[in-house]
């Protein structure tokens, strides 16, 4: 592949705060960025050149915007498979449709990791209430339904706690294709982002620790508080991802870590991830140049993290009671603060994040927390 230099513009099909951490990244290395979505004045929209808004669906218009540009990456999973390969008849599209179709589904995702002999929670396919009921028998509770396609950030998922809830929980995914997973009792959920180049390089930025509430992740701690042994498996694990799925892009795999030291993977996003944002402060290069740098032909960046750092996420919740105190953040030494550019907050929504850097995860953890409770405290002081 012939490389993609500065100058040329890069087409993104998503307009979330990935694609504006992506534009900044991109913008800064001299590329212009063209971002194509149903909205108008979004997060990647305010960093871009320029900003199309129209729907998935258009592929007319999605080959118009694939024309004016040089190649097309993703920021967010579920564009439809149609609008990947209308963008791939004008342009080169990076990871490429087919690792879009496996990823954003997610009975064809745990299918492919299966046949390919790589650790998986257990789980059954739901087509009808008889089959939920059936693979209840199989599985045992607790187990959790999930939603076939477009479920993230816990969307499309329900508990199973006992066998006479199966029905509910069949009308509460919409009676449509389903995936039920044994309920795993995890000790840790972590989580490798990696990079891939079209001639086969691999580069990763090792294992991190993630915790969720309410299904959203909260903090991220970096490195993860694992052994070398749990390491190294999920690293060689997520090398070995990237092979068979034959990705060119940044991809990130998420795992859970049995409490016997096992590795399941739990899910895959063909994309820079909420939990590799550390990377933006605290790596040579991070995620988002990384995926500029494989989807135009560059060498890869160096993945070397220069001091261990600590994310948590600022939701919509944030601003109940007013405007958040982002002053008193920005007064927390080694804070950096991250701003997304969405309109409208609402609780549960992903308005920015906060990064620490410090001598150890401890410290990270320890300041990242405490900004944003001081974030948190300023509507109260109102």
């Amino acid at each position: 592949m012939k490389e993609i230099l500065p100058g040329a513009a890069i087409g993104v099909l998503g307009s979330g705060q990935l694609g504006r951490m992506f534009a900044i990244a991109a913008r800064r290395m001299g590329y212009r960025v063209h971002t194509f979505s149903p909205e108008a004045d979004t997060p990647t929209g305010q960093v871009s050149d320029v900003e199309v808004t129209a729907s998935y669906d258009d592929l007319d218009e999605v080959r118009r915007f694939a024309s004016n540009v040089r190649v097309v990456t993703f920021e967010f999973e579920n564009v439809p498979a149609a609008t990947a390969a209308a963008a791939a008849e004008r342009a080169p599209v990076r990871p490429a449709g087919a690792v879009l179709h496996t990823t954003q589904h997610r009975l064809r995702e745990k299918t492919f990791l299966s046949r390919a002999g790589l650790p998986v929670t257990p789980f059954r396919v739901v087509r009808r209430l008889e089959d939920l009921t059936a693979a209840l028998v199989e599985l045992g509770c607790p187990a959790i339904l999930k939603t076939a396609g477009f479920g993230y950030d816990g969307k499309g998922q329900y508990r199973i706690n006992h066998p006479a809830q199966a029905e509910a929980a069949w009308h509460g995914v919409g009676r449509q294709e389903a995936v039920l997973e044994k309920f795993v009792h995890f000790a840790k959920e972590v989580s490798v982002v990696a990079a891939r180049s079209e001639d086969g390089r691999f580069v990763h930025y090792g294992v991190v620790e993630n915790e969720h509430r309410n299904h959203i992740l909260d903090v991220t701690i970096a490195p993860a508080r694992v052994t070398e042994k749990v390491a190294a498996a999920a690293e060689e694990l997520t090398r070995t991802v990237f092979e068979k799925l034959d990705v060119v892009g940044v991809l990130c795999v998420e795992f859970f870590l049995t409490h016997h030291g096992d590795l399941l993977i739990n899910e895959m996003a063909p994309r820079p991830h909420n939990s590799g944002h550390f990377t933006f402060d605290a790596c040579v290069t991070s995620q988002f140049e990384q995926q500029l740098r494989a989807v135009c032909g560059l060498p890869l960046g160096s993945t070397r993290r220069m001091t261990p750092a600590v994310m948590v996420n600022l939701l919509g919740d944030l601003w109940t009671g007013g405007e958040p105190d982002w002053a008193a953040a920005a007064a927390v030494e080694n804070i950096k603060i991250h701003l997304y550019g969405k309109l409208r907050a609402r609780p549960g929504r992903k308005m920015g994040h906060l990064t620490a850097l410090a001598p150890t995860t401890g410290e990270a953890l320890e300041t990242a927390l405490r900004a944003r409770d001081l974030v948190a405290a300023g509507p109260k002081r109102q």
